[in-house]
């Protein structure tokens, strides 16, 4: 009898273990112990997204790496032999060749939209309208009234335009060829230094013309206006005949459309619930913007910020697993 009731209470208090240690879709995970490398780039929303979805990983159970990568070339190379397992972000407005690329190796598997709608373009501050009556069209740029009201002492008599890092690519120093425009393209070294830029500018209503994109917390922030190129065609960007310069391609604004998440092909049968996890991930652009904010202008750190959205969002990314 003594025996039989130790034997009971063993069976009912191992029961009891297993069931605690097994919290719902975590319990399938890891199918392996090999780490999952989420990308990190060179800008704030698609770090929080890496650390976001790295985080909901490592509470499934998953080990989670975060190695640093060049934007465009992680989709020809570390996505595509394994060195990186997932990019969160590849905007169509930048990364579309490299898309095209990645996919034509079918050793990549584009998971599907973010969510937010991308948009990358030259923006001016409203201020500078009074000194280049034209604008927002871009014929405006080509008068040298207005270049040189963009001037600074570096550039002048041509206007500054302040791009994005050179990893980023654009094609703004091709555009302003193909248009004739009397600018001087300058690379920003870090997203970081390109808004801190912009903020010093905007508070001394000093001149400035630069790369801004959305989602991102800066069109809320300050008061401006996006330049209007010629449409974006894909005949732009491959025809020199198409277009106003008959000889130059790149005589139009940037593209527009989706932002991209991309995983390693084998993702999905070495990881299969992280791969299902990443692949229904979505983030609203609203939202985006407020997160991205609350690091870039509440100094908080990316790490803390993630982890209050998976707190907070446990719901959602549990049913993510399913």
């Amino acid at each position: 009898m003594y025996d039989s009731m130790k034997f009971t209470l063993a069976a009912g208090a191992c029961a009891l273990a297993l069931s605690v240690a097994a919290p719902g879709p975590a319990a399938a995970a890891p199918e392996s112990p090999d780490p999952i490398k989420i990308a990190l780039f060179d800008w704030t929303s698609v770090n929080l997204n890496a650390k976001i979805l790295g985080g909901i990983l490592t509470k499934l159970g998953y080990n989670v790496e975060y190695p640093t990568a060049e934007y465009l070339s992680s989709l020809t190379t570390g996505l595509t032999n394994g060195d990186l397992t997932v990019g969160m972000e590849f905007w169509d407005t930048t990364a579309g060749e490299a898309m095209k690329a990645s996919d034509a190796t079918g050793q990549t598997e584009r998971l599907g939209a973010l969510g937010p709608k991308a948009k990358e373009e030259w923006w001016y501050p409203l201020y500078m309208k009074e000194k280049c009556p034209g604008l927002p069209k871009w014929e405006a740029l080509k008068d040298a009234k207005c270049a040189a009201a963009f001037s600074t002492p570096e550039t002048a008599p041509k206007g500054r335009y302040l791009g994005g890092p050179v990893t980023w690519e654009g094609f703004d120093d091709e555009r302003v060829e193909a248009l004739g425009l009397p600018f001087a393209v300058v690379h920003a070294g870090t997203d970081g230094a390109m808004f801190a830029e912009l903020d010093s500018a905007y508070q001394r209503k000093a001149p400035i013309m630069m790369w801004i994109y959305s989602p991102h917390w800066a069109p809320s922030k300050y008061e401006g206006e996006w330049v209007q190129f010629p449409e974006h065609t894909k005949e732009c960007y491959e025809d020199a005949k198409w277009g106003s310069n008959p000889d130059k391609k790149y005589d139009c604004g940037k593209p527009h459309g989706e932002i991209w998440k991309y995983s390693w092909k084998g993702m999905k049968e070495k990881w299969p619930v992280a791969y299902k996890v990443a692949k229904a991930y979505a983030m609203d652009a609203k939202e985006l913007n407020k997160l991205s904010g609350e690091v870039d202008l509440d100094s908080k750190s990316i790490d803390d910020v993630a982890a209050a959205w998976i707190a907070a969002n446990e719901a959602k990314w549990q049913a993510w697993a399913k």
